[in-house]
């Protein structure tokens, strides 16, 4: 035998930093090497190996290297590889691609009377007593077919458990599988699962044998009722006993693997089966397409499409369902309005869900002369509306800024006894107003509200006080935030960002305390950091735990906004300093990832995710750095460009312009780009000299 040498290396990097005033991180690696000798060893092993049944990991070992990223991991699933059987010594099959044979039934001349007796104790009282009582009118003597018979006729749970039982107490002829899998399936229905788990280990222990419609009954039961783990160890179990599952059963367990997040078990049932000569069913198409999907894996979206021809698999309504959602989680509309337009061609015709998860895509696209299609489309079709579809659509239209579609919508609801506007249909419309900054109609959709006994949710304050605080109208903002807590709405971290906003433009100290008193309602450990940036006697070390403090306690979506609002506050009180502390304090928490981007050929900022004010002191923050590295002669690319994006909301006020003022400010050289919008460029040759006539004044 060779033998191995394993050791571990730690390997420290530096990351150089151009600021000596920051702290120095290093990262820590640790790889491990194994060698290998050339001699042989003459002992032969003292323990050799117990044989045992593998379990089903070890049996399926992935085909491919595809694995869901971990918690703590980046990345995406990749396509799986292909899988090669070798003809002469093919792998063992795993599933039976025959569905087992039922048991037939004897002719029973009496058939109509049984069922009418069963019917009859369906009916009965569901307590022991009355159905007992009712037994004792049994017409004929229960024989094994008589009492099979009676036993698949009970339709409650209950009562098909009752029956069963009684029938082993009689002990008239022996129990055999099939009476054990007839109640089963009854207690599937009934979502029995611990009922059906205790019947299958009687069975094991009265060395009655389970058969494939016995497995496949436990594990759905298992699936349907939420206990994955559960369905996954009775197919170990079923593996281990030798018998092959049958074709409903492998979609099924594809399904359990994939909600158990087990993707490379998936991908291992899936490639396995397909070479032991299975055709996968439109089912665990879906089942892959959704994994792929909240993965975010676009590759393996496009795996399953080409699969699916190759092996002839035609999707129908429900997979395409599932592809449209996973190409929306993905993010790729493009796609998805190509496999919409493939949908139509097949002939199928659209439902509800179909049309929610497109508009959905379009909606986050902002992609809104597709959007506009859409709603014409479905409306000269007249295709299927529901309630969950209008505010879609209501959804798509505030998120692109189309008011007369909304407003059309909104009406069509008011008309339709089935769709009446809820909460969410109101949002959507106060979303639009107030995005668009009509103040009237958002106060005039508020008061509605109330009159119609529509009960304002979270979001719809938050963009009521986004709107008003714009406008100005400190007074009236007010008084929505008192009503939405009265009401017993709980501000979250997002409108308590909104009232961060608002403060950073509120000129008057008057206007500034109204807003701090509604923020305090909320959260007022964050009304005491604003005051700590704001005081005379400044301790960047106190700023720094208070801030890390605040920020830990904060969800993560709202923590770049709160940091982003606090910068903003401090530039509108001439803090320019305090705002530079805390852009690194953000940064050095990790809310700016890829805010500074490097090539050999060019230095990038991307300010997309930054408000105005934290734009500004990035771009100046930044301007430091290349000074310094111009005064230590470090070498520099030959452009540098800064990204603001171009805005494609309607109603978006867009950074790039305020960003333009700054530079104009400054009088960068900086000018923007003809080629994309959203994007200041400038030159070595310019950006230099300018610099230096900077490090002289």
């Amino acid at each position: 035998m060779a033998a191995s040498l394993s050791t571990g290396l730690d390997v420290h990097f530096a990351i150089p930093q151009s600021d000596t005033k920051r702290p120095i991180f290093f990262t820590r690696r640790k790889f491990t090497i194994y060698c290998n000798s050339s001699k042989s060893s003459t002992k032969p092993p003292q323990n050799p190996p117990v044989k045992r049944t593998p379990s089903l990991s070890e049996q399926l070992q992935p085909l491919s290297t595809t694995t869901l990223p971990k918690k703590d991991q980046a990345g995406l699933l990749s396509k799986p590889k292909s899988t090669w059987v070798n003809p002469t010594k093919p792998k063992r099959s795993v599933l039976s691609l025959q569905r087992q044979t039922r048991s037939p039934y004897a002719y029973n001349p009496k058939v109509r009377e049984l069922k009418l007796f069963a019917n009859k104790l369906s009916d009965c009282d569901n307590s022991e007593e009355a159905f007992l009582s009712g037994l004792e009118e049994i017409p004929l003597e229960p024989t094994r077919e008589n009492a099979l018979l009676i036993l698949n006729s009970l339709k409650p749970w209950q009562k098909t458990h009752l029956f069963f039982n009684w029938i082993k107490t009689k002990n008239l002829f022996p129990m055999e599988t099939i009476f054990y899998n007839v109640t089963m399936k009854s207690l599937r229905f009934g979502r029995q699962f611990e009922l059906i788990e205790e019947l299958a280990n009687e069975m094991v222990s009265n060395e009655i044998p389970l058969d494939n419609i016995t497995y496949s009954t436990i594990i759905t039961c298992a699936k349907r009722c939420n206990l994955f783990d559960k369905a996954v160890e009775w197919f170990e179990r079923m593996y281990k006993t030798g018998l092959m599952p049958d074709e409903v059963t492998y979609s099924a367990v594809l399904d359990v693997y994939a909600k158990l997040g087990k993707a490379e078990e998936v991908v291992s049932l899936y490639e396995r089966g397909v070479a032991s000569g299975w055709k996968p069913d439109p089912i665990a198409f879906s089942v892959l397409a959704k994994m792929y999907g909240e993965a975010g894996d676009y590759d393996g979206i496009r795996y399953v499409l080409q699969e699916m021809k190759s092996l002839g698999v035609r999707p129908n309504l429900v997979v395409y369902n599932t592809l449209l959602e996973a190409m929306g989680k993905a993010g790729k509309p493009g796609l998805a309005r190509s496999l919409f337009q493939e949908l139509l061609e097949s002939g199928l015709t659209p439902n509800e869900k179909t049309l929610t998860s497109l508009a959905k895509i379009y909606g986050k696209a902002r992609w809104a002369k597709d959007a506009l299609e859409l709603w014409e489309e479905m409306k000269s079709k007249n295709w299927p509306m529901d309630f969950i579809l209008y505010n879609t659509l209501l959804t798509m239209c505030a998120d692109i800024g189309l008011v007369e579609e909304a407003e059309q919508l909104f009406m069509d609801m008011k008309k339709s006894q089935h769709c009446r506007p809820d909460s969410w249909s109101y949002t959507a419309m106060l979303k639009i107003y107030g995005s668009g900054g009509n103040v009237g109609k958002a106060m005039e959709f508020f008061e509605e509200m109330s009159e119609v006994c529509v009960e304002l949710n979270v979001m719809g304050t938050t963009c009521l006080i986004q709107c008003l605080g714009k406008a100005g109208r400190i007074n009236e903002l007010v008084k929505v935030f008192s009503v939405s807590v009265e009401q017993g709405i709980k501000p979250d971290d997002r409108l308590c960002g909104c009232l961060l906003s608002v403060v950073s433009r509120c000129e008057s100290r008057a206007d500034v305390d109204k807003v701090l008193a509604c923020l305090h309602r909320a959260n007022p450990r964050l009304v005491g950091f604003v005051k700590l940036i704001e005081e005379e006697v400044y301790c960047l070390d106190t700023v720094k735990e208070e801030f890390k403090g605040i920020i830990s306690d904060t969800k993560d979506d709202a923590r770049r906004p709160f940091c982003n609002c606090l910068i903003d506050i401090c530039r509108s009180k001439n803090l320019n300093e305090r705002a530079h502390d805390l852009l690194y304090l953000g940064t050095l928490y990790g809310l700016y990832p890829g805010l500074h981007n490097k090539t050999a050929n060019e230095w990038s900022l991307d300010v997309r995710s930054l408000s105005v004010g934290a734009a500004q002191t990035a771009l100046e923050e930044w301007m430091g750095t290349l000074a310094n590295t111009i005064k230590h002669e470090e070498a520099l690319p030959l452009l540098f460009s800064a990204q603001t994006g171009a805005g494609t909301h309607k109603f978006s006020q867009g950074l790039s312009n305020s960003f333009a003022s700054h530079l104009k400010k400054l009088a960068a050289p900086f000018r923007q780009s003809e080629e994309k919008a959203g994007c200041f460029v400038a030159k070595r040759e310019d950006l230099v000299p300018w610099l230096q006539s900077r490090l002289q004044t």
